[in-house]
């Protein structure tokens, strides 16, 4: 039966989305990027998922109903008109009620609800069932990067946070790719990608640090909202390897655009290798937070966590944008008081504007705070060690 709509798949689904994806192609000559957008896309992404194939088949099914239905009653309804006009001759009935023509438009639109309701329900409940799942990860929004953490099943532990690529930001500040420029993956690339196995039940729990923000990857059918102080849940098991790329599909804020994400699957084998690596990763950064450091030598490590998180916002100079406040200068930057520096970078300040970074180590918050401290026209001389910032966690 589902193969019967694969022909219609080539009909227009948003004429809207097409115009964009079609001035965009033109301009730049973009190529499809598998996994992702297709220039001209008519039709939803392609599904990689069993979830994402019936929604496919849905739509469609939900698509041809509707415009039978329309065609019909139009078709009756003009054809009466014409018919029976008054120009011919014609007079209206003088009847008030007919209890088969009430009884007819009752049952027949309350069957055909019910053909279209069972369907939907079914997929519904299927793309809610997220128990027996292989590998569960916690998903946090943050303006305006994605922060993963495996907290069970295979990689349980690894955690880390993935942004915008350096280089795809700086072309965007530089006002978009130049004409005939390969950007087949603008603004969708990240610094480091979600890795998960194929054929595995994923579990993704949803939360935010700052405002509501939509985890969502066209092509695993799945689009889950997440929302400071609430959890809430999705699955997909994608049914073959590669890499798939979404975005955060709620407004929040003005770098919305900035929030990639980039799924990638791999075969079995080779997530249980790129575990093990991760593993020894964090192994290695596992930073003893009673070492006492230099001020060379965190500073050194501060200007890298600064270039990862900071730049974005308070502009590589430190002189801030907008409404976001500059750190060259600031009179909390410049304080003897380091706990209020370590205070905003643990918890956020603003309602959010500047968010928290908890996520981060002691090590890294003690150097970035370190190297803004004794960068550009702030020479305090002032060191903040791990250990001041562990002593602060909440």
């Amino acid at each position: 039966m589902k193969s019967i709509f694969k022909p219609l798949a080539s009909l227009p689904l948003a004429v809207s989305a097409w115009a964009s994806t079609a001035v965009f192609s033109l301009a730049h000559a973009v190529n499809d990027l598998p996994g992702g957008p297709a220039v001209n896309q008519l039709n939803l992404a392609p599904p990689a998922t069993k979830i994402a194939e019936e929604q496919h088949w849905l739509h469609w099914f939900m698509m041809i109903v509707c415009t039978v239905i329309f065609v019909a009653v139009f078709s009756v309804m003009f054809y009466s008109i014409w018919k029976h006009r008054k120009s011919k001759g014609h007079k209206p009935a003088t009847f008030h009620e007919s209890v088969v023509v009430e009884i007819v438009w009752t049952v027949i639109p309350f069957i055909i609800v019910i053909l279209m309701a069972l369907p939907a329900t079914k997929v519904v409940v299927a793309m809610k069932d997220t128990t027996n799942a292989d590998l569960t990860i916690k998903v946090t929004g943050m303006q305006w990067k994605w922060g993963y953490d495996y907290i069970k099943g295979e990689g349980e532990g690894i955690g880390f946070v993935s942004s915008l690529d350096p280089a795809q930001r700086a072309m965007s500040d530089a006002g978009g790719p130049k004409k005939g420029e390969s950007v087949d993956d603008y603004l969708l690339k990240v610094d480091k990608a979600l890795v998960v196995p194929v054929g595995k039940k994923v579990r993704i729990i949803t939360t935010a640090t700052d405002v509501i923000h939509a985890f969502a990857v066209p092509a695993f059918g799945i689009k889950q909202d997440a929302i400071p102080g609430f959890v809430r849940d999705t699955w997909f098991k994608a049914e073959r390897t590669g890499d798939f790329y979404g975005q955060c599909q709620e407004l929040c804020g003005k770098e919305h655009a900035y929030m990639p994400i980039h799924v990638k699957v791999v075969s079995a084998a080779d997530y249980s290798l790129w575990v093990e690596g991760e593993k020894k990763k964090l192994a290695a950064k596992a930073d003893d937070p009673a070492k006492v450091w230099a001020l060379a030598d965190l500073s050194k490590r501060g200007e890298k966590v600064y270039a990862a998180n900071c730049v974005a916002c308070h502009q590589p100079n430190g002189k801030g944008a907008g409404p976001i406040k500059p750190l060259d200068a600031a009179a909390i930057v410049l304080d003897s008081d380091k706990s209020k520096q370590i205070g905003v970078l643990l918890n956020g300040q603003n309602n959010g504007a500047m968010p928290a970074w908890k996520a981060l180590s002691d090590t890294d918050i003690a150097a970035v705070i370190t190297y803004t401290k004794n960068n550009w026209s702030n020479k305090t001389g002032q060191i903040v060690q791990p250990a001041e910032v562990l002593a602060l966690r909440k």
